[in-house]
């Protein structure tokens, strides 16, 4: 598998940078534009006399980022922070995804990574709608809770997200490239569809997660496909041998009571099975709650924090 990758920038987590999209000659165009308006400004500002020096300062703002092409390379002068929709090719297809940097982000020490899988609603190709419900819009609100990196990739249209695995794949490996991750704790998550993914491609990545936290998912595979009326690879095991290494990490799992689109059972099944098989997991249900109950979940302070508490052995 062969992938490459380039970012574009949007809400940048408190810090100015300037726009960068694909095309490089409107990066030119837009720096130029930048420093026209900017040290018009800053001109009437400074004085005179130092004019000079404030048009020098514009050059080097509207200079911190580069950017090119999807599949081309990308170097960045400064650490940009904050929501940044990327772009990585995956078997010469371009995907988009988008991956939130804390603000006090360095990369002189490991910082915890979150995986979130988004769902049914938010799939497509454009890249961004997966960033606006759940994890993301929690993060919004309470940026504070969330000390690490949160990567939101997003799955095509009419699949399951067992199809999008090699997507998933390629934008951890190139995230675990970019970014100084720690490896001892990397956290998966995911609401609806992605609480499904959550429950049964986690299981087969108990190895690399600390924790999961999936919100009104189910463990079922046939279930799932068949509400979504999808079809996909059978790579997964049994659910039975799933439920047997989910055993082996943290899960805190959410559901509303109310459910209308996923039966509340399927996760009260889950946490039933897994529990028996010794496993370390919590359950919160949410009284008169409905399919939602992610803003709830992502709103609960004390299981964010429990997230991100969670590590590996080294």
């Amino acid at each position: 598998m062969r992938f490459t990758t380039s970012f574009l920038i949007t809400s940048l987590g408190g810090r100015w940078t300037p726009s960068v999209n694909d095309n490089s000659s409107v990066v030119t165009k837009n720096k130029l534009l930048l420093w026209s308006g900017m040290s018009r400004t800053m001109a009437l500002a400074c004085g005179r006399w130092t004019t000079l020096m404030c048009l020098v300062s514009c050059i080097l703002l509207a200079g911190c980022a580069t950017s090119s092409r999807c599949g081309g390379s990308t170097v960045a002068q400064t650490e940009v922070t904050g929501f940044l929709n990327k772009c990585i090719t995956v078997d010469g297809k371009k995907v988009r995804y988008v991956v939130y940097i804390p603000f006090k982000y360095t990369p002189k020490k490991e910082w915890p990574l979150v995986l979130f899988l988004h769902g049914a609603g938010e799939r497509g190709a454009d890249g961004l709608i997966q960033s606006e419900v759940g994890i993301g819009s929690a993060i919004r609100r309470h940026p504070n809770w969330f000390p690490g990196i949160v990567v939101m990739p997003q799955c095509p249209k009419d699949v399951f997200w067992d199809t999008a695995t090699p997507t998933i794949e390629a934008v951890l490996s190139q995230t675990m490239k970019e970014y100084h991750i720690d490896p001892q704790r990397q956290y998966l998550t995911g609401l609806s569809m992605g609480g499904y993914g959550t429950w049964i491609w986690g299981a087969t990545q108990t190895e690399r997660f600390a924790a999961l936290m999936p919100i009104c998912g189910g463990g079922s595979l046939k279930l799932i496909h068949d509400i979504l009326g999808t079809h996909g690879p059978d790579g997964f095991g049994t659910l039975e041998e799933r439920v047997t290494r989910l055993a082996t990490v943290p899960i805190w799992a959410f559901h509303g009571a109310d459910d209308s689109v996923v039966p509340v059972q399927q996760s009260r099944d889950m946490v039933e099975r897994v529990r028996a098989a010794g496993g370390d997991v919590q359950y919160t249900e949410f009284p008169k709650t409905d399919h939602n109950s992610w803003d709830q979940a992502y709103g609960t302070k004390k299981a964010i924090k429990w997230l991100f508490k969670q590590q590996k052995d080294k």
